[in-house]
């Protein structure tokens, strides 16, 4: 039942969002402003309310981050080597690596551990904060290190990269919700009760609407390319990359109800937003798509086996 409860609403939601796009129930654009409304207003609001209300030290998300920074790099290496195996076009490796490593921490990993019971973790941290500061800061890794991938595949290394790279960062609202909401709990401070209320109902709005906009961006995105290439990124991205994390976990002491977080995290399906960035970076458009929507079907039998067995 665990399972169920916790995954059913997720999927469901995403469901229903696919629903209401494919019905045209909504304009092709509603939940496309709706997820953005969710990306800069909702998800910070959440992140920061989580953040300055409960955080009291890294403790144990210190170890989560390292767990998920070499799982990462690792499902980094195995996307390049299922590319060349493959034989993956070159100008579209970046697409297939993107799609391999990038996860939707925000709108499917959150809602996830949000659904299960908030522990205290090792480290003092309850288990929705440490995810809040995880998911903040990997999200911040995953614009970063998704450029450097897709460009590489596009041109030779050099400073015409640096610009990119400085405005992703300077425009991640997570980033800078993660630091304001840590700031402001070490500096002792206390939110006004109704700034306080505010912010709790922004965040909640968040989850719910993130998922339905999911939803919406599988339907609306083009489907032409399910071949092999995408069910390649999306397997790594889905099976691979738990698999790792795993395997980093154990070996990096970490305890099992931070494993559990780290491994649900890295089995979530292919951020729908690496498809805005292949478009604007001249990567592959129909492997971004098709990997995005393969690895939403994949990981559901692997977030089941995440929830139901770890």
């Amino acid at each position: 039942m665990l399972v169920l409860n916790t995954l059913a609403p997720v999927f469901l939601l995403i469901g229903i969002g696919a629903l209401l796009q494919r019905s045209g129930f909504v304009s092709a654009g509603f939940l496309k402003e709706a997820n953005r409304l969710t990306y800069w207003l909702g998800l910070p609001a959440l992140l920061f309310s989580q953040l300055a209300s409960s955080f009291h030290g890294v403790g144990g998300a210190k170890l989560m981050l390292g767990t998920m920074a070499v799982a990462t790099m690792l499902a980094i290496g195995a996307g390049y080597a299922a590319a060349w195996a493959l034989r993956v076009r070159a100008a579209a490796v970046g697409t297939f690596v993107q799609g391999a490593f990038r996860g939707n921490l925000a709108f499917i990993g959150l809602p996830v551990i949000f659904a299960m019971p908030d522990a205290p973790l090792a480290g003092g941290m309850s288990a929705r904060s440490a995810t809040a500061v995880v998911v903040g800061v990997m999200m911040v890794a995953y614009n970063f290190v998704a450029i450097v991938v897709l460009l590489l595949s596009q041109h030779e290394p050099g400073w015409g990269m640096v610009r990119p790279f400085a405005r992703q960062l300077l425009t991640t609202p997570p980033l800078i919700a993660t630091l304001a909401g840590i700031g402001f709990a070490m500096a002792g401070w206390t939110l006004p009760a109704a700034v306080d209320k505010t912010f709790a109902a922004l965040g909640e709005m968040a989850l719910p609407l993130g998922l339905l906009g999911v939803g919406g961006a599988i339907m609306a995105v083009e489907r032409e390319s399910v071949g092999r290439s995408a069910w390649g990124a999306a397997l790594v991205k889905t099976s691979v990359s738990p698999a790792l994390g795993w395997a980093a976990g154990r070996a990096l002491g970490l305890g099992a109800a931070e494993l559990k977080i780290v491994m649900i995290l890295l089995a979530t399906p292919t951020a729908v937003i690496s498809y805005a960035v292949a478009i604007e970076l001249k990567g592959d458009e129909a492997l971004a798509a098709g990997s995005i929507v393969l690895s939403v079907l994949a990981s559901m039998a692997t977030l089941a086996a995440v929830v139901g067995f770890f």
